[in-house]
């Protein structure tokens, strides 16, 4: 399977951080994280199984769910829940790898802006709690429309 080189560069930075933290960035591992950083947009479970399968013929369901959910939890891929789709995350290594993320959504093409705004996490968490509640883990997916699909228009 064939990446391009930023993709590989990507995938060679994941494998470090992996390493870095106990774990092991496996050969489908790499190849489910690869099909996602090669694409533009967000992909989603099926998809990837269906990619795999041109060279994994005995690729599953479970094969595939079971890779992202070690890419989610090394921090290497989020999830819009949104869309149940995935985007990949390849950060500097002294990056916090469970960081609170949010995301714009183009509803013209699927392009999808990952911030990491502290502002608006801090914000999050005050308002929490004012209420009394406590804020684990958060993501915030806002929809609407990118600068290049407001240009077309």
């Amino acid at each position: 399977m064939g990446f391009t080189p930023r993709t590989e560069a990507l995938l060679d930075r994941a494998s470090v951080i992996c390493e870095s933290r106990g774990a092991r960035l496996t050969e489908l591992r790499r190849q489910v994280l690869g099909l996602i950083l090669n694409r533009e947009a967000p992909t989603g479970a099926y998809d990837l199984l269906d990619q795999l399968r041109s060279t994994r013929h005995g690729a599953a369901p479970p094969t595939v769910y079971r890779a992202l959910e070690f890419l989610q939890e090394q921090g290497l891929v989020h999830k819009l829940e949104r869309l149940s789709a995935f985007v990949g995350c390849i950060a500097d290594e002294e990056h916090e790898h469970d960081h609170a993320a949010q995301f714009f959504i183009c509803r013209g093409c699927g392009k999808v802006i990952e911030l990491e705004d502290h502002e608006l996490a801090h914000a999050l968490t005050d308002a929490a709690r004012r209420v009394g509640f406590t804020v684990s883990k958060a993501t915030i997916e806002a929809e609407g429309q990118c600068a290049a699909c407001r240009a077309q228009a």
